[in-house]
């Protein structure tokens, strides 16, 4: 399993965040304040998860489940992306909803002021750590066409949580200060549901993702492709008739090849065919752990 020390990061990082912008909202009242806490909240809530989700994914095989608990990881990436940045989504665009009714402005606004220039620091921190894992991840392929097709959620979810963070933060500041500016605290209210709406928009983006990879995704057609070419090389494969793959977990891939042997091969022969197979596919791809070669007629 590749590190993932970025999450760790990302923890610490919306851990401080969140309580300094908890306690800006309390003296100041600011409602978007209020919503970013909750957002950093939420960030935290999804280190927490995806750490628990890597730790039960890594439980060696069972009977009751043998082909691992890689899936697990895919099932806590779906509940942050369904449930957490969904439910904070709705909380912060209730917030500033509720503010049009009950408009406020008290407190000092430097207490805002400073919390924002505090976090947007801390954000840029923790998504250059996601960015540079990612980077490293995608190699020469596309920034978005890696983020559809990653098959690690827990970089995209810390990815594009720190980035929502890093767009909520503009918001808040415009929102407090026009507020200030033209003593209106509409603008505050404004920017909570904004903030709302980022939140929302950003688990629509994740639970795509995340669902796509927890119903089981192929690997890709180019190590599909060479893969079947490595087989069919060998002296006893006449051709892969059919092939199946599917992710288990990010560094775990399940492949099962019907394959079509020589004729007049023994099973003796056959089996060591198998063998020697598995052996070069498992060298050449590491990511596919579990490898089934199933002979079939022609």
């Amino acid at each position: 399993m590749e590190s993932r020390f970025f999450i760790y990061i990302s923890l610490v990082v919306d851990s401080l965040i969140a309580t300094f912008k908890f306690i800006a909202a309390y003296f100041t009242g600011s409602s978007s304040m209020l919503s970013e806490g909750i957002h950093s909240l939420i960030d935290l809530s999804s280190q927490l998860l995806l750490i628990w989700g890597i730790r039960t994914s890594r439980r060696s095989p069972s009977a009751e489940r043998p082909f691992g608990y890689g899936r697990e990881f895919y099932f806590w990436s779906f509940i942050v992306s369904l449930i957490i940045f969904s439910m904070g989504g709705c909380i912060s665009f209730y917030e500033g909803f509720l503010r049009f009714y009950k408009p406020e402005m008290e407190g000092n606004v430097t207490w805002n002021y400073a919390v924002l220039a505090f976090a947007f620091v801390f954000n840029m921190i923790s998504m250059f750590a996601a960015l540079k894992a990612f980077n490293k991840r995608r190699g020469s392929v596309p920034f978005w066409e890696a983020v559809v097709k990653t098959k690690d959620p827990s970089t995209i979810i810390v990815l594009l949580g720190d980035f929502g963070d890093l767009l909520g933060l503009i918001v808040a500041f415009l929102g407090i200060f026009l507020g200030r500016l033209f003593n209106k605290p509409y603008y505050d209210g404004s920017a909570s549901m904004i903030i709302g709406i980022i939140l929302i928009v950003t688990s629509g983006i994740l639970i795509r993702e995340s669902k796509s990879l927890l119903m089981g995704e192929t690997t890709s057609r180019k190590t599909l492709r060479s893969i079947i070419k490595l087989t069919e090389a060998d002296e006893a494969v006449i051709k892969v008739k059919k092939h199946f793959s599917t992710y288990l977990s990010p560094e775990e891939v399940l492949l099962q090849l019907n394959t079509i042997f020589k004729d007049g091969l023994t099973t003796h022969e056959i089996t060591d065919a198998i063998e020697r197979i598995i052996k070069k596919i498992k060298k050449e791809f590491p990511r596919i752990k579990q490898i089934f070669i199933e002979p079939v007629a022609k």
